[in-house]
């Protein structure tokens, strides 16, 4: 297919946008215009959605059930998705802003909002 027949009348505008509307999402368009998202579809979204709450599970599991005495364990790191170097430097500046939780947290039950929090 040759774009310059859009130019000389034989390829409609309509044409041409459905054309560029249904390309295949490895083409050269897509990857300059969406980066790495466009390297994933809306399967690879869940699957590392599904990831990132079975290492939640897992770990609320095993923090709850480990003895007094052991030192809590850090919370799971979600699987890296495109664009999230953007969206680190944002949290990063959200968490910084955030503020301090008193020394003895455990003790009192968490609030709705840290709650919130924790699950977002």
């Amino acid at each position: 297919m040759d774009l310059l027949d859009w130019h000389r009348d034989r390829l409609s505008a309509r044409r041409l946008a459905v054309l560029i509307k249904h390309m295949p999402r490895d083409s050269a368009l897509l990857s300059e215009t969406d980066g790495e998202a466009a390297e994933w579809s809306t399967t690879d979204y869940l699957l590392a959605a599904v990831v990132d709450h079975l290492a939640v599970s897992n770990w609320m599991f095993s923090t709850v059930n480990s003895g007094e005495d052991s030192e809590p364990m850090d919370p799971p790191k979600p699987v890296p998705r495109p664009g999230d170097r953007a969206n680190a430097a944002m949290a990063a500046t959200e968490t910084s802003a955030a503020p301090e939780p008193p020394a003895d947290a455990g003790s009192e039950p968490l609030s709705p909002a840290e709650l919130a929090r924790f699950f977002s």
